[in-house]
């Protein structure tokens, strides 16, 4: 009777909506970043206290997938998903609505830790219905979905900015949760095998096999570094291009149309060199990385405009995705008895690592320039560069090899 209805979850709808549902927290950090200018002069606020919306989302998100891996794997991940997305409607209508800052703080804070339980779940859902090569394919497509929601949302997003105003951002996304809410509850259905023991002392024991194990950890600290990069962009690019180069909101959304193509861009190299090494091409990502950047800084002081930032940060963005497409594909399917809370840890683990390093390096930089922007993306890549050489000096290299 399990196996019948694991092969009936394999069929096309439910697979589609898990793809659905998986860029959902790309979209709801994305969708308003054209709009963040605006906001911040509608409400009469700072920059930074704007910025804080998205860093906050980021935190909550970054700190509930290490107990929503464990609940969705102890509670099944069918009904945590449905609940998650009604949840999500009524917090996306209330943010549209809202003058206060607060109250918007608590929505994101909220909805943060919402898309944490539906992207856990869907991950988990690939790993329970899918086995061997198949499951290799479908986790590395997952993050080139997930790459959809920085190519569509700003690009959306800047059009609604235009039109409507930020609030209309807000709006979409709760159509778009209630939407999903009613095809999931259509179409869906549990998936999970065997549901483990919600027990302290049995997550202990799988949190402490999982960081001890060094391509895991190693892994999902790269991935945080590669998405705080393109992070990094996001909390700065916006405000560069409409405040100092004097573009509008629908500038800004075609600028960041062009970021998530090349994330994207970035994830379909990855996924075709998926057989090669993964230790040795991701150094070369690197290094072609920290060229890019070198040559933007030098030419920053000469050359600064719209076009110059594009083609550079393009670039920088193309070599992020290889390599996170190329480490969490790989850290989620570690270990596939424990998929539920392997994919919380990374995805935790990624996204504190992602919020605190862009909103710090955006706190200290304070890009106003394409120089600052691209000593920004200096500050990632060099990081990036050190943690490849620990895991080479800690041997975690043979593992991956």
């Amino acid at each position: 009777m399990q196996e019948n209805t694991l092969n009936s979850r394999k069929s096309f709808a439910p697979t589609l909506i898990a793809f659905a549902l998986v860029p959902i927290s790309g979209l709801a950090t994305d969708i308003y970043l054209p709009s963040m200018p605006q906001m911040a002069t509608e409400l009469g606020l700072a920059e930074s206290k704007i910025q804080l919306t998205l860093s906050l989302f980021l935190i909550s998100y970054g700190i509930s997938q290490f107990f929503a891996g464990a609940l969705v794997d102890a509670w099944g991940r069918y009904r945590i998903t449905l609940i998650s997305l009604f949840l999500f409607t009524i917090s996306f209508f209330i943010t549209a609505t809202t003058d206060n800052i607060i109250v918007i703080y608590m929505m994101r804070i909220l909805q943060g830790i919402l898309s944490a339980f539906v992207v856990v779940s869907k991950r988990a859902y690939f790993v329970d219905v899918y086995e061997g090569e198949e499951r290799k394919r479908y986790l590395s497509a997952i993050t080139i979905v997930w790459s959809l929601a920085p190519i569509i949302a700003p690009f959306i997003g800047g059009y609604l900015q235009a039109q409507f105003g930020w609030r209309s951002n807000f709006m979409l996304l709760a159509a778009y949760s209630i939407v999903l809410f009613i095809l999931e509850l259509i179409f869906s259905g549990e998936t999970i095998r065997q549901k483990n023991p919600l027990q302290f002392e049995y997550l202990v024991t799988e949190f402490k096999t999982m960081l001890q194990t060094k391509d895991f950890t190693f892994g999902v600290l790269m991935c945080g570094i590669s998405y705080g990069l393109v992070m990094f962009y996001n909390l700065s690019g916006p405000f560069f291009i409409e405040h100092n180069l004097g573009y509008s909101s629908i500038t800004t959304g075609y600028t960041s149309l062009l970021m998530g193509l090349a994330w994207m861009s970035g994830g379909f190299i990855g996924r075709a060199l998926i057989k090669k090494a993964l230790l040795p091409k991701l150094r070369y990502a690197n290094y072609l990385q920290i060229a890019f950047i070198i040559l933007m800084i030098i030419i920053s002081p000469y050359i600064t405009n719209l076009f110059t930032l594009s083609l550079f940060a393009f670039l920088i963005h193309v070599t992020a995705g290889f390599i996170f497409n190329n480490y969490f594909g790989y850290c989620l399917g570690r270990f596939p008895s424990s998929a539920g809370i392997a994919g919380g840890l990374a995805g935790g683990i990624t996204y504190l690592v992602t919020s605190a390093l862009s909103y710090i390096v955006v706190s200290l930089v304070n890009p106003e320039t394409q120089t600052e922007i691209g000593i920004g993306y200096a500050v990632f890549a060099v990081l990036g560069f050190v943690t490849l050489m620990i895991i080479k000096a800690k041997k975690a290299y043979k593992q991956w090899t």
